[in-house]
């Protein structure tokens, strides 16, 4: 699909974006409804990537593949850059699945055993593209770059962090000056809002890892052996005691477990125990105090029942902060942009407990991380009631245009503001 670029010199107007972008929306449902019928996991999305390719066509952008996971970098240089250093603002896009059998119902269900678009990253990557054409066709106003990031891996493989250190932060030649996320929401919000907290708006993650060892034997003769079975019971109960007696209540943290292993047969009293658990968190003060207590407190145990034990606290995703200015400029630009209905832009009041790492991309870059809710209707008989990640999910594709109008808008105003003012809150290193 080809766009004749404007030549207009006045930023464009909301209703104007809205309506392109809603000529847009069946096209974008093609193309979501596309991705989530062959989804993909991990770092590795050649199928996805090469849509993407395919749908950028044309369309005027400077793309750069990446080398250790198939990203998708899309520059666009705009009409009304100034000077030799023009601003540059950056869109993301998460591109892949979940390890999940799809039980949804829906007639575009995923075609792949074992895997599902079950957190929206399909939307995700249809609305941005879906801003790519608006973008394109506005090319002329834009006063700076933008660049696009279509990103494999974000569920726990941490592709922003690979797609940062191959450059995306820099692809326009410089480095951004503002970076913005959306992320839509099942059961969060009224269909259509979009929803967004200054600071932190989702937690830290880490991974517990915990093997103890004992000395096999028969059931019938504990005295003879060192069983790990009851201990791995007393850590795990005891560790819910340690979260609610030993941490602020008003930085609070979870932990849960996952994972328990324990082979062998109901007589046997086995030689080894694992679980594994993940830890959430909304400051480095209490993630460092994870770190401290918390492998502590399971030597302990270990210790008292006669154990060798082996853990592992690894830290994954960063603590997702947005910066406060770039947030309310951002809630003021998308209330602009939906002035008829202004109460579709609303503050989140507490964070959520999910983790994401688009944090690394915020603690280098100020900007924001947007939800949208794409909660079906009530009286949708498709709707299975299910939350993100569930294997029942169902994600309503009518928010995509306004995704797609949201990214583009996001874009146009931020660069328009940098080159109104200049000195305020670009980068200049």
């Amino acid at each position: 699909m080809r766009f004749v670029t404007l030549n207009v010199s006045m930023t464009t107007q909301p209703e104007t974006l809205r309506a392109e972008a809603e000529a847009l929306a069946p096209e974008l449902r093609r193309i979501r409804r596309e991705i989530h019928r062959r989804p993909e996991v991990g770092l590795d999305l050649p199928r996805t990537q090469s849509l993407v390719l395919a749908e950028l066509e044309g369309l005027g952008y400077e793309i750069t593949l990446g080398t250790r996971l198939t990203s998708v970098t899309a520059v666009l240089r705009g009409g009304r850059r100034a000077g030799e250093s023009p601003a540059a603002v950056l869109l993301r896009a998460d591109m892949d699945a979940l390890p999940l059998q799809e039980s949804s119902g829906v007639d575009y269900a995923s075609q792949v055993d074992g895997a599902m678009h079950a957190c929206g990253h399909d939307l995700h990557t249809a609305m941005l593209l879906g801003a790519a054409r608006l973008l394109a066709r506005h090319a002329d106003e834009l006063a700076g770059d933008v660049v696009l990031m279509f990103q494999p891996g974000e569920e726990g493989c941490n592709g922003a962090s690979l797609m940062i250190e191959e450059g995306v932060l820099e692809a326009s030649g410089r480095t951004v000056d503002a970076a913005y996320a959306l992320h839509v929401m099942a059961g969060l919000g009224s269909r259509g809002e979009f929803l967004s907290r200054d600071g932190a708006s989702m937690s830290a993650s880490a991974g517990l890892f915990v093997t103890l060892t004992g000395e096999g034997g028969h059931g019938s003769t504990p005295h003879l052996a060192k069983d790990p079975v009851p201990a791995l019971a007393e850590i795990i109960t005891g560790l819910q005691s340690l979260i609610t007696r030993r941490f602020d209540l008003f930085d609070p943290v979870v932990l849960s477990v996952g994972v328990v292993r324990v082979d062998g047969a109901r007589n046997i009293i086995a030689e080894e125990a694992r679980f594994e658990a993940t830890l959430r968190s909304y400051s480095e003060k209490a993630a460092a105090r994870l770190e401290e207590l918390v492998p502590a407190y399971i030597q302990s145990v270990a210790r008292g029942h006669g154990l060798e034990c082996s853990v592992r606290l690894e830290r994954e995703y960063a603590v997702t902060a947005t910066d406060p200015a770039e947030n309310q400029r951002a809630v003021r630009i998308l209330t602009d942009l939906f002035s008829e209905s202004p109460e579709r832009v609303v503050p989140m009041a507490q964070p959520l407990a999910g983790s994401e790492d688009f944090s690394f991309v915020l603690q280098k870059i100020p900007g924001t991380f947007l939800f949208l809710s794409a909660t079906p209707d009530p009286g949708d008989e498709a709707r299975p009631g299910a939350f993100n990640h569930s294997p029942r999910v169902v994600f309503d594709d009518s928010v995509l245009a306004d995704g797609a109008a949201a990214y583009a808008f996001l874009a146009l105003r931020r660069l328009a503001d940098f080159s109104a003012h200049p000195s305020v809150g670009k980068n200049l290193s």
